[in-house]
């Protein structure tokens, strides 16, 4: 397997300390609005990632991305997100309206924070991009598990605009995430 080549694309590395310690500058000096600043600079970040990864797989002789069938896009991205220090990652689907994104050792992930609520918003802005670019329409992603508010892994749910929003609704009003999944079914 190509390691990521971070010269040749626009990635670079960046230690997750510092990752931590931006957020947590963001939430003091923005309070709950800190969220949506790690969001876009996650978002703005897709379109590299996608081209390392799209480099990466041509650095195994593997075909482009959209080439790909969605297991073999599933196990390569995880692979990739996996070599390029991010965390393990598996991918399943949810009652057939959206799938699962899932991690134990996520980067950006700090359980040291106790934060009170699910808190990778940089990870969710980069995949609703990055996983957008192979799909029809635009994606949305929602973190509903955090090991950053004490979860034993990460969880990122990753479906249509509609879909997510209307998880998200249902999770505000108190319902599970699971159950807001399987009323959209």
């Amino acid at each position: 397997m190509a390691p990521v080549d971070l010269t040749a694309s626009q990635l670079v590395a960046f230690p997750r300390l510092s990752l931590a310690a931006l957020r947590a500058a963001l939430l003091r000096d923005f309070g709950g609005n800190f969220a949506t600043y790690l969001q876009e600079a996650g978002y703005a970040g897709g379109a590299p990632v996608f081209d390392a990864f799209r480099e990466w797989l041509g650095a195994q002789g593997a075909p482009a991305p959209e080439a790909l069938d969605i297991d073999a896009f599933q196990a390569k991205a995880t692979a990739f997100f996996a070599e390029a220090g991010w965390g393990s990652l598996s991918i399943s689907a949810l009652d057939g309206v959206a799938a699962a994104i899932d991690s134990s050792d996520w980067a950006e992930a700090d359980p040291a924070s106790a934060m009170p609520y699910p808190a990778c918003y940089y990870s969710m802005g980069l995949f609703s991009d990055f996983f957008g670019r192979t799909a029809d329409a635009p994606l949305a992603v929602l973190e509903v598990e955090c090991r950053s508010n004490g979860a034993e892994r990460c969880r990122f749910l990753v479906g249509s605009a509609e879909v997510i929003g209307r998880v998200y609704e249902r999770v505000a009003e108190g319902v599970g995430y699971g159950d807001a999944v399987k009323e959209l079914a």
